[in-house]
């Protein structure tokens, strides 16, 4: 019954070693520093020369040794039977010379391990079949060492070590720990890790090798009798052959011999002689191992009930092969997967998905952020005039009035330069359906299962279908925004009630004069005009109280026709009475004028009355004082108002007085008046925006309109860019997003569900399919090692 119980643990290794299987079977484990004795310990229990020996490290690899008792054959027979021969388990061969069982064991360790002396974890199975040994399962670690010596690692210490606790460590496994006698057995190497993973010595055996070769007087009495290390599976002593035994090719029969006469005539160990010795070590290990088999069968049993669970369960995640070959279930289950695709997508979006990560932002979370943090930073960090220089505003205000001076900051001008600005709006608002796709397509290919990762193909399709849903959308979506900003840009809703307020708030901010700012003088003549008013009459005052009282109250907050049509009549009238007297004479500003282009004027500072709550922007155009009579022509009053610099559009006759101060004409590069020149009038235009772009600066007029068109730029751009980041999200949402999450079901069932395609749909991964044989066959394998525990036991009982 016994020798069952080993048989059939070396049958279920054999099975789970092929398998992969993770079931600890009882087994002997040789542990000992290197040169201990350990190969030559095995040999003497073998009976026969059959392992690697040299110089440094031999063992490499694990090795597995299985003996198998055989009865010994009738010499009658014929043929005659091989009465020992050996068997690798990565080999389909019978070996009958044990010299090529060692050249085997060398060429196996060099194609695994290397031509260098490295180790490795993967172990070598040997089986010999023998009338003269007992049944074992031993394994043969390689020998514990301290530092690399030759081309080995430098970290092989930790390997060897590593690699023999894998083993010790298992509670199933008994170890032999291997110690020379002539060592002190304080430095026991073998002993020290034992005892690490078997601290009370239950399941260690000391087997002590060398004593012949001790100190003279000198004796491991105490050591073989327990009284210095106690193991509860005691001390058994062995005497091995010598190098030059090797060398001379001693028996292992004489060798075995020789160990026995050394202990019966040795005066320490003659009364121990009888617990001394390979064949008795041989016998105690086979009782040691069938005892400790007896012990571990009901943990095998437990054990192997858990790996069945394990496996089975394993098993039923690859689903069953024969539903997927029917073609009757075929179309059911392709249909299943497709509604739990399409379920995780959209619970992706929605945010419902069970298994949400908590360690980063995914699905409906990443879309609300890009609506929120990404886009609506793009559209904050937009500077509406950041692009637009005075002169592109003073060039825009000029061109928008065309041959007739502006009384007043032109509408078309506004409209010229914010539309482009309201364009800087499209490129964040394209790139945000970009982003919003991309993420969407991110989500596509993160919905998958367990069950649906079987079927690559299968996956895949649902993947390339919705991908092409998301493209097909991606095209109207993003032609929707740019048409939301085309519409933005198609009318200028100058009415919208923020920026009513705001373009109030801007005239009368850019309108007030500074603190630090003189006031506008009132420009006069250098000569004394009898009979004119002087600056300090206040015949405007009330005048000006209309327009300062009407100014901005209209409708739209611009127009003031009906001021502008009195203060025309009174204009038209004092123009009249001036050109009757001849007096008239162009006005000068004292802060635009230079003093030295006309030395003999001088510059008196006019009177204005202080400002009030009535004042708009509106009086700057008229001046604070009233028009008056130097004040009373149409010409000299826009003169007055902002010194226009010459643009080549002021033309007179040639036979006119050329006029002086800002109206004088400018001299091209050669030396003509190119402003009475018609045939120069694009060089003299050319000339003067050279001019300008090197830095002339700009009247106070100019000034004044430049900073009312930037903020009215800006209350009109602050309005658009809320409309649009308000817009386009949801565009996206309606376009992109809920269109996809309502469709996708559809379209996967129409492209895919078609009877012809689930063949192909439902192909598994081949690597899944040699997987799930490995389980099913694995799964077998437990059943029916269970099976034979189970027998066992009650044959037992």
């Amino acid at each position: 019954m016994d020798v069952d119980l080993i048989k059939l643990v070396n049958r279920l290794q054999d099975t789970f070693s092929n398998l992969g299987g993770e079931l600890d079977m009882p087994q002997l484990v040789v542990v000992g520093s290197q040169s201990s004795g350990k190969s030559s310990v095995l040999e003497n229990i073998v009976g026969r020369d059959f392992l690697p020996r040299g110089q440094g490290i031999v063992t490499r690899r694990p090795l597995i040794l299985q003996l198998i008792h055989t009865p010994i054959p009738d010499p009658s027979a014929s043929p005659s039977p091989d009465t020992e021969w050996a068997q690798f388990l990565h080999i389909d061969k019978r070996f009958t010379d044990f010299n090529d069982v060692r050249r085997e064991i060398e060429q196996e360790t060099f194609r695994v391990a290397g031509q260098n002396k490295g180790v490795s974890k993967l172990p070598i199975s040997l089986r010999i079949y023998s009338p003269n040994v007992l049944d074992l399962t031993l394994v043969d670690l390689p020998g514990l060492t301290k530092i690399p010596v030759g081309d080995q690692p430098t970290d092989i210490e930790r390997q060897i070590r590593n690699l023999v606790l894998d083993y010790v460590s298992k509670s199933n496994s008994v170890i032999l720990a291997v110690s020379p006698a002539n060592v002190d057995l304080a430095n026991s190497d073998a002993l020290k890790l034992a005892r690490s993973v078997d601290p009370q010595g239950r399941r260690t055996v000391g087997i002590l090798t060398k004593l012949d070769l001790m100190d003279a007087g000198t004796n491991a009495l105490d050591i073989l009798t327990g009284r210095v290390y106690p193991l509860k599976l005691g001390f058994i002593g062995v005497v091995n052959r010598s190098q030059q035994d090797i060398i001379t090719e001693k028996s292992m029969k004489d060798a075995l011999e020789a160990e026995a006469e050394f202990f019966r005539n040795h005066l320490a160990y003659r009364n121990i002689a009888h617990k001394n010795g390979t064949k008795y070590l041989a016998r105690t290990l086979n009782q040691v191992l069938m005892s400790h088999i007896r012990d571990k069968l009901p943990d095998m049993k437990a054990r192997l009930n858990t790996l069945m669970g394990q496996a089975q369960q394993e098993l039923n995640s690859f689903g069953d092969a024969a539903v997927f070959g029917d073609k009757n279930q075929q179309g059911a289950l392709i249909l299943r997967l497709m509604n739990q695709f399409a379920q995780d997508f959209i619970s992706s979006i929605e945010g419902t998905k069970v298994d949400m990560s908590t360690k980063e932002l995914s699905g409906g979370a990443r879309i609300y952020y890009i609506f929120n943090d990404v886009f609506g930073h793009a559209l904050a960090s937009i500077d509406s005039t950041a692009n637009l220089d005075n002169q592109d505003i003073r060039t825009a205000i000029r061109n928008s009035t065309g041959p007739r001076p502006s009384l007043f900051v032109p509408e078309a001008a506004f409209d010229l330069l914010v539309k482009p600005q309201i364009k800087l709006l499209e490129a964040p608002s394209l790139r945000c359906v970009e982003l919003v796709y991309e993420e969407l397509v991110k989500i596509c290919h993160n919905c998958t299962s367990t069950e649906l990762e079987h079927f690559p193909r299968l996956h895949a399709q649902l993947i390339e279908c919705v991908s092409e849903l998301l493209r097909e959308r991606l095209g109207p979506t993003s032609e929707y925004a740019q048409s939301l900003i085309e519409i933005q840009a198609a009318y200028i809703n100058t009415n919208h009630p923020t920026f009513i307020a705001g373009s109030a708030a801007a005239a009368q901010s850019a309108t007030s004069p500074s603190p630090k700012a003189a006031p506008p003088s009132r420009p006069v003549s250098a000569d004394s005009i009898p009979g004119g008013p002087t600056h300090g009459e206040g015949e405007d005052s009330s005048g000006e109280d209309p327009v300062a009282a009407n100014g901005i109250s209209t409708r739209d907050g611009r127009s003031v026709s009906a001021t502008l049509h009195d203060r025309s009549r009174t204009a038209g009238s004092a123009i009249t009475a001036a050109s009757s007297s001849g007096k008239v004479k162009h006005p000068r500003h004292s802060s635009v004028l230079p003093s030295s282009s006309h030395p003999h004027a001088s510059a008196v500072p006019g009177t204005s009355p202080p400002h009030s709550a009535r004042e708009t922007f509106l009086n700057y155009f008229f001046g604070q004082n009233g028009p008056g009579p130097l004040a009373g022509s149409s010409v000299e009053r826009s003169h007055a108002g902002f010194a226009l610099p010459p643009t080549g559009r002021d033309i007179s006759g040639a036979d006119a007085p050329g006029p002086t101060g800002l109206l004088a004409p400018r001299r091209s590069l050669d030396g003509n008046n190119a402003a009475f020149d018609m045939k120069s009038l694009g060089k003299h235009i050319e000339a003067v925006s050279s001019a300008g772009d090197n830095g002339s600066q700009l009247t106070q007029r100019e000034e004044m309109e430049t900073a009312l068109i930037r903020s009215l730029i800006a209350s009109y751009f602050s309005i658009v860019r809320q409309s649009i980041q308000d817009l386009i999200p949801k565009a996206i949402m309606h376009l992109l997003v809920n269109y996809s999450s309502k469709h996708v079901q559809n379209r996967l069932v129409a492209t895919l569900y078609k009877p012809e395609l689930f063949s192909e749909l439902l192909d598994e991964d081949e690597a899944l399919v040699a997987e799930r044989t490995r389980v099913k066959a694995l799964l077998d394998a437990y059943k029916e090692a269970f099976k034979t525990l189970s027998e066992v036991n009650l044959k037992t009982v």
